[in-house]
């Protein structure tokens, strides 16, 4: 009887061990199951990560790019207002200095955008109106001259 208690009691022991085993198996597959679907996760959300920074950087390289567009015009729409006050300037100067031109009414404005410099007022001959287109040719070289003086004699 003992022998049979001895030999239930291993047989016990040896069903414990073998579903002892089997859940262990199980626990370490579902570890190895677990560890793998955390390393895809967390690969795909590095990849989605990536892929955002990658389109974010696109971004503000774009951006980037066209601020410097923006900056470099408004340079050179400055540096052209700039040189068409320069001509009005050089224009203005010349027909004050020049001692057979009444230039007191004289206006003379520059417009950079069509390249022109044109010529307002009045003056007391015709003559006068005539050095006065040929000083602001001369004065603001590679601008047209728009030559708009009235001849208004003195009274």
């Amino acid at each position: 009887m003992r022998r049979l208690h001895n030999g239930m009691l291993a047989l016990t022991a040896a069903l414990a061990f073998a579903v002892g085993s089997a859940a262990c198996e199980n626990t370490a597959r579902g570890v190895q199951q677990d560890a793998a679907e955390a390393k895809d996760s967390a690969k795909a959300a590095t990849d989605a990560a990536k892929a955002e920074a990658k389109d974010e950087s696109a971004e503000a390289k774009a951006e980037g790019r066209e601020a410097a567009a923006d900056a470099k015009r408004t340079a050179g729409n400055a540096g052209a207002a700039l040189d068409a006050a320069t001509e009005t300037i050089d224009v203005k100067t010349a027909l004050i200095s020049d001692a057979t031109i009444d230039a007191s009414d004289i206006n003379v404005d520059t417009f950079h955008e069509t390249k022109t410099v044109v010529l307002k007022g009045t003056v007391v001959t015709a003559a006068q109106k005539l050095e006065a287109g040929k000083i602001a040719a001369r004065e603001a070289e590679g601008y047209k001259v728009d030559n708009q003086l009235v001849v208004k004699p003195r009274s």
